[in-house]
């Protein structure tokens, strides 16, 4: 006989830490475990000096969230600690932002926080526990395969989905972690959270990068990597000078605002080039992505990749970033590693971004892997000789 958890044994026979960020979520997860009857052990993780972001609304692990996570976890009677992992995580995740944004990526913190973090340290201190599971707030949901393998799948309110952000999370780790909130809605929670009594229930949820006051992440990055502010060249497609730049940290694929550049056409961010220190602008067509080359890859479908996925020729809906929908795509290993095709091509791809595989466009489609952008393959030769020839470098200061 399986609980609700599929583990074996009764609830009150059965472990589980469940990571507390002070928010609704992860506050309600607790509070259902423990109604069920389960042995429940809270844990808050310190991760980096809040003093700022105490007070500030919209943050994620802010000093006001471990205070809401003491406080969730004493009104439902259960044992809770906060571990300092300041240093751990400044060493997986802050630093590693800081050097991806000066070579020229879009990093996703998130992601290796999760990765690094969540399902790593903190699954390895939930074991110490002698806990059976670790279970978390986020919108995604789990499954037992018959092949007895527990597979990721995506969160039933799509609005919610968080799958973009966990592709990371190993076979090993996901036969661990539980996710009791896959299969509701928001408002579901809320409604629970009131029911509970939860002091969190009507709380914001996080919205900014947790480390990065006021959204200002390049103040985070100057100060960990000063020479990524250097200034230099903005040019375009065929590398004739348009005019300069404060530092290529200040710009992102995809941006048109904000450029000190004066064209006869809409000119926007191609690509960042941190070896030459040059940002490189062109018309918007340029900005098409069709190939991407992935690093890092983490497979969660059946089998393995190089077997299921031979020169190109499995079909897949991907996503490059949270907020965008998946795309249909042909993903595949070649000689130079994993690559992504995708079948009508996608504006602003960047490296260092995450791209996403699922098995089905549309509903709780299943999570085969996922990878971060190595490289990308753009159609700038076409259009490069369309760039705006009258451009001229009214340079801000």
């Amino acid at each position: 006989m399986r609980n609700s958890l599929d583990l074996a044994g009764e609830p009150r026979d059965t472990r589980v830490v469940v990571a507390m960020s002070g928010g609704v979520d992860s506050s309600v997860t607790a509070a259902l475990l423990k109604a069920e009857g389960y042995d429940v052990v809270g844990v808050t993780l310190q991760l980096y000096d809040h003093g700022e972001a105490t007070h500030r609304k919209g943050a994620c692990c802010a000093g006001r969230d471990i205070h809401d996570a003491r406080r969730v976890a004493a009104d439902i009677g259960i044992p809770h600690y906060v571990l300092d992992y300041e240093r751990r995580f400044k060493e997986a995740v802050i630093d590693r932002f800081a050097e991806s944004y000066a070579a020229g990526e879009t990093p996703v913190p998130c992601v290796e926080c999760n990765a690094s973090i969540k399902f790593h340290d903190l699954l390895a201190t939930a074991r110490d526990l002698g806990a059976q599971a670790l279970a978390t707030g986020h919108y995604v949901a789990s499954r037992r395969l018959p092949s007895g393998e527990r597979a990721l799948f995506r969160a039933r309110e799509e609005e919610r989905d968080q799958s973009y952000f966990l592709f990371a999370t190993t076979r090993q780790q996901l036969d661990f972690v539980r996710f009791p909130l896959g299969d509701m809605g928001k408002a579901q929670t809320r409604e629970l959270a009131r029911r509970f009594g939860l002091a969190v229930a009507d709380k914001q949820d996080s919205q900014d990068i947790c480390f990065v006051p006021e959204g200002r992440y390049t103040d985070v990055i100057e100060r960990l990597r000063p020479g990524a502010a250097a200034p230099g060249d903005i040019v375009d497609l065929t590398g004739r000078v348009l005019g300069r730049h404060r530092g290529i940290v200040h710009f992102t694929v995809g941006q048109r605002r904000g450029l000190g550049i004066a064209a006869s056409a809409p000119l926007y961010v191609v690509r960042l080039d941190a070896e030459r220190n040059r940002v490189v602008v062109g018309p918007r067509e340029a900005l098409r992505t069709m190939r991407m080359n992935l690093r890092d890859v983490n497979w969660l479908g059946d089998g393995e990749i190089a077997q299921e996925c031979p020169v190109m020729r499995r079909d897949v809906f991907v996503k490059v970033r949270s907020t965008r929908p998946p795309q249909p795509a042909w993903l595949g290993v070649t000689p130079d590693g994993v690559e992504v095709e995708l079948v009508d091509g996608e504006e602003g791809v960047a490296p260092g971004q995450a791209c996403v595989f699922y098995d089905a466009r549309d509903g709780q489609a299943r999570v085969l892997g996922g990878g971060f952008i190595k490289s990308v393959a753009a159609p700038v030769d076409a259009v490069a000789a369309r760039v705006p020839q009258r451009a001229s470098a009214a340079v801000r200061g």
